[in-house]
């Protein structure tokens, strides 16, 4: 089975941040955050309940305008930067079709919009499946998507992602809700489409799954950017007293 990702040549990676804030009224969600992610890393945003996470992945994909700072890509090109990133929500939407049908539906809407001859001679319906079988569900194509599993939802729309080639790839707690063995299987394709030559820039409070996907670690409390370091490092030897507690399990307030 071919697993590579057909990725533009022209890279739209780094992503700089740079004194990035964020305001809800009074309240300051995220606070003068500044890092950069590189190409084919695997970047986990860690912290406790409130901490900002969220916020910030929607900010980066641009789902959320920044109070103050900016964020900025490599490439200039604002349809490229939007057609080279995708991202998995928590508990993802399903349309009212199959499972083969929603990765369709993903196809068809970038072929409609893109910019290049190579998106519109895309063969979708065999390109859909494809996707489906890199997640593991080409056996459940015809199934309605809403009767599947949480964990099968949660391919199906990573499947969708797949389809569409990111570059970059933003999960927000993509596997909060799922059992061991469907946490399993969602991270052996966060896997598999790294090693296919994806970034991956993604939120868990789970310090076992830092463990096993990270690269790097962010490490974000009351929307302050605390730790910036590899993921040994910052296991073995955190920097503030803040990431040492919720390394222990310790609870922070």
């Amino acid at each position: 089975m071919e697993s590579s990702i057909p990725h533009p040549v022209e890279s739209i990676l780094p992503l700089t941040v740079e004194r990035l804030s964020f305001s809800v009224g009074e309240a300051d969600v995220l606070v003068d955050l500044s890092f950069t992610i590189e190409r084919g890393t695997r970047n986990i945003v860690l912290g406790p309940n409130g901490a900002g996470k969220s916020v910030l992945l929607r900010a980066l994909h641009g789902l959320l305008a920044p109070t103050s700072g900016r964020i900025r890509w490599t490439l200039a090109d604002g349809l490229c930067v939007r057609q080279a990133q995708s991202m998995v929500f928590q508990r993802p939407v399903m349309l009212r079709r199959t499972a083969l049908d929603n990765v369709r539906f993903a196809l068809a809407i970038r072929a409609e919009r893109a910019a290049t001859v190579a998106i519109h001679d895309l063969d979708i319906d065999a390109s859909a499946m494809r996707a489906l079988d890199h997640v593991g569900l080409a056996a459940l194509a015809a199934r309605p998507a809403r009767l599947c599993s949480i964990g099968e939802q949660q391919r199906i729309a990573l499947a969708r992602a797949w389809a569409l080639a990111p570059e970059v790839l933003f999960l927000d707690e993509p596997t909060a809700s799922l059992d061991p063995a469907a946490t399993r299987a969602v991270e052996d394709v966060i896997g598999a489409m790294h090693a296919a030559g994806t970034t991956i820039v993604m939120t868990t409070h789970d310090l076992g799954q830092a463990r096993r996907l990270a690269d790097r670690v962010l490490f974000l409390h009351r929307g302050r950017l605390l730790e910036d370091a590899a993921a040994a490092s910052f296991f073995a030897q955190p920097r503030s007293p803040e990431a040492a507690a919720f390394i222990n399990g310790d609870l922070l307030w």
